[in-house]
């Protein structure tokens, strides 16, 4: 891009993600989708109903209490109560009012994260295969993203590599459990290993390496899991939370940054992350949605709804063909394509109204996953077009 009207480090930006920006956008067959009603839309976390409780809580807040209801709003009070006491019942662990920081989802709290604890020429690393943004948002702050590549089918959390890429300018380390897109849900063990070296590694270096747990999906686990948090098991941690997935309301943004009660000095990071949350372009979730907190925190979407969505679409999957490990967690599925060029086979599927994401969008070439958010009726139309791509994929290569 020439225009010199963008600046540098925006082109920059634009160019890392042009592939993912030109397939979310309206210039991309799925971003047509809305002009086709009866297409099948397995790319995102979208809703295709409205969670039970959710137009009453709403309603039940819009009525102004106070002359500054819909005043300027930070973190306010009550919704800090009610997200803390959550992690409180939820995790064992007596988290804070005053270490939660609102904010309008989950992408902005990893942004207001970055910009408090890193600096430009400092590294901060995320996994591969990612969520599509970890690298914009590193990027954006200043410091240099670093990936660490997992390795399929399992994808499991290799410590051992991520200690290899640790250098004296690394600042952090961002995971994500349950996770998008693999489905993997990491457990104990894991954590405290994580744990072990990132404590290490930070003796080592002389400075405190932060884990950000994005914690996006922690209510959405599958066969009756427990799902356990690193921030847990290593003091210097934060959780990246976004209320758009639990509630399957992404369009209302809504989420906070958390600090756990073992993370030291927390009353110098307490101010900074308010001063982060200014310089982002005052960050905070709006007046309705915080107010709203209290009765939004008690609802919860489907899982086993979404469990037997998984159930349904791993089996006739594998039966048609496809290659696929079974999803502990989220709201996705990650399967082999049965063409290696999976943006082909993608733009197929969307030729005969069924969508899914390309695994080449996150640095996974040769997969594709799909959301199970899609409604029943949805999947049960997609499943026969499945079956025959995966069926003409095969063929070709025979």
């Amino acid at each position: 891009m020439s225009d010199s009207r963008i600046s540098r480090q925006m082109r920059g930006l634009m160019v890392a993600s042009r592939d993912t920006l030109d397939f979310l956008t309206t210039s991309s067959t799925w971003g047509k989708r809305g002009q086709r009603p009866n297409g099948t839309d397995l790319v995102g976390g979208n809703p295709q109903e409205v969670l039970p409780g959710y137009v009453e809580a709403l309603q039940r807040w819009s009525v102004a209490r106070d002359a500054s209801w819909y005043g300027y709003k930070m973190s306010e009070t009550a919704a800090r109560q009610a997200a803390a006491e959550a992690l409180r019942t939820r995790r064992g662990v007596p988290f804070e009012p005053a270490d939660i920081a609102l904010t309008d989802g989950a992408l902005a709290a990893l942004l207001v994260c970055l910009m408090t604890i890193s600096d430009p020429g400092e590294e901060v690393m995320f996994l591969s295969p990612p969520w599509f943004f970890y690298e914009t948002l590193i990027r954006s702050g200043g410091p240099t993203p670093v990936r660490v590549r997992l390795s399929p089918p399992h994808f499991d959390l290799d410590v051992d590599r991520i200690h290899a890429a640790m250098t004296p300018r690394t600042r952090a380390v961002i995971v994500n459990s349950p996770n998008n897109p693999t489905g993997r849900v990491y457990g104990e063990d894991t954590w405290q290993r994580l744990a072990a070296m990132l404590a290490e590694a930070s003796a080592r270096f002389g400075r405190t390496i932060f884990l950000i747990s994005d914690e996006a999906y922690s209510r959405i686990v599958f066969d009756g899991r427990r799902f356990r948090s690193p921030t847990e098991f290593y003091p210097h941690s934060f959780i990246v939370y976004t209320y758009g997935t639990t509630l399957l309301a992404p369009g209302q943004r809504i989420g906070y940054l958390a600090m756990p009660p073992t993370m030291p000095d927390r009353e110098p990071l307490r101010r900074a992350l308010v001063a982060a949350q200014i310089a982002a372009g005052h960050a905070y979730p709006n007046a309705l949605l915080q107010h709203a907190l209290g009765d939004l925190e008690k609802l919860c979407i489907d899982v086993p709804r979404l469990q037997a969505k998984r159930d349904l679409l791993v089996a006739e999957l594998r039966a048609a063909g496809y290659q696929l490990e079974v999803p502990e967690g989220a709201m996705y599925l990650l399967s082999r394509c049965p063409d290696p060029d999976d943006m082909s086979f993608a733009r197929h599927l969307a030729s005969r109204d069924v969508h899914v994401l390309p695994g080449s969008l996150i640095e996974l070439p040769g997969y594709l996953r799909l959301s199970l958010t899609a409604s029943e009726a949805m999947i049960e139309r997609a499943l026969p077009v499945l079956a025959d791509a995966a069926a003409g994929a095969l063929q070709r290569s025979s």
